[in-house]
């Protein structure tokens, strides 16, 4: 069944909830929030293990809950399949076993062949006679995959499922999982703390923050355009700046804006008036050094000239921050290759020019009304 799932929920307090999400079939939605921000709650609820007080969880024309109608499948009924962040198996049985266990509703004549076939699937085969005892975290966690798709989901829901391994091992599971995914004909909601992992997986990102949603879209658009300045700290973009929209252009498809001592071009963004003071933010890669024998060409690259305060080389990457002359109480962060950092000599405490890159340039509302 090609189907999307559509989720609104409201609980009331001490654990507010306020949650409207969705995902097509053949998508990966990504849940990412600070701790405590109603993630698992959510994908609970999904399953059928929460009931908020108020709302509706929708797969395709199937209505799975809503108090309101007095509707609540079971998680039975629902057909949810659910990776655990322990990933949950049964530690006597090996791993044909413990998906077999998940195939309860096929003949038993059937059971062996299709966990076989599922473990096949996640790259196992030739291991299924092992305990978890003796797979390894990566491995145990395949495990628990197979035993989440032996139901022939509609919906899969994976909580946390990369953390208990080391890095090299969940580098591998995203591949795999990529690789997997295309042959997963339902939605996929991942619950996530990780950005990076988010933004690597995920076709779309929804923002959790003390049970509401904050924002939903595509990761690209909303780390790098978020709604407001709360969700710009939540994403972690360093560059975000308090300034004043000085002129539109419409005919040039730009924007002015005041920023201490400088005048910045954007991109044209009319839905906040001349004269008024905004919020506005650029993603670290949209900073870019000059060099020394470079000057700026000006146009939409927005030169701005100060000291580094801080330099930190991490491995094939280096974190620069710079004291902005005029602005020295917002510090400026870019990240620049390792390579460029030396052929350009930087160092703490050099001058240095960098442009802010206009298209980078993303306004928000000053009011930080979302953080009440």
């Amino acid at each position: 069944m090609v189907a999307k799932l559509t989720v609104a929920l409201q609980d009331d307090g001490p654990f507010r909830l306020d949650v409207q999400l969705s995902c097509a079939t053949g998508e990966i939605l990504a849940l990412v929030g600070p701790s405590g921000s109603g993630k698992s709650r959510v994908l609970r609820s999904i399953a059928g293990l929460y009931r908020p007080k108020r709302g509706e969880i929708i797969y395709g024309d199937e209505v799975w809950y809503d108090p309101a109608k007095a509707v609540n499948l079971t998680p039975q009924q629902r057909r949810v399949g659910i990776v655990f962040q322990n990933y949950a198996l049964f530690p006597h049985l090996s791993a044909i076993k413990n998906v077999m266990e998940a195939l309860g509703d096929r003949p038993p004549s059937e059971r062996r062949a299709r966990a076989g076939e599922l473990l096949d699937l996640v790259n196992l085969g030739g291991l299924e006679d092992r305990n978890p005892a003796e797979l390894s975290g990566g491995q145990q966690q395949r495990v628990a995959v197979a035993r989440a798709l032996a139901r022939d989901p509609n919906v899969l829901l994976l909580d946390e499922p990369f953390s208990a391994v080391d890095k090299a091992t969940r580098q591998r599971l995203y591949r795999e999982l990529a690789d997997l995914r295309r042959q997963l004909r339902m939605p996929v909601v991942l619950v996530t703390h990780d950005l990076d992992e988010a933004a690597m997986l995920a076709d779309r990102l929804c923002i959790l923050h003390r049970g509401r949603t904050l924002q939903e879209g595509p990761p690209f658009d909303v780390m790098t355009r978020p709604a407001t300045p709360e969700i710009a700290r939540l994403v972690e973009l360093k560059n975000t700046f308090e300034g004043r929209v000085l002129e539109h252009q419409a005919g040039n498809d730009r924007t002015f804006l005041g920023w201490g001592p400088y005048t910045l071009e954007t991109t044209y963004q009319p839905n906040f008036p001349e004269g008024s003071c905004v919020t506005w933010t650029i993603p670290n890669a949209r900073v870019i050094i000059h060099r020394p024998d470079r000057p700026s060409r000006g146009e939409r690259e927005n030169p701005v000239s100060g000291i580094i305060m801080e330099f930190v080389p991490l491995g094939d990457w280096t974190s620069v921050a710079i004291t902005v002359d005029g602005v020295p109480d917002s510090p400026l962060f870019m990240t620049v290759p390792t390579h460029v950092a030396h052929r350009n000599d930087l160092a703490t405490d050099k001058r240095i020019n960098a442009s802010l890159l206009a298209k980078g340039i993303h306004l928000m509302p000053l009011s930080h009304e979302d953080e009440a």
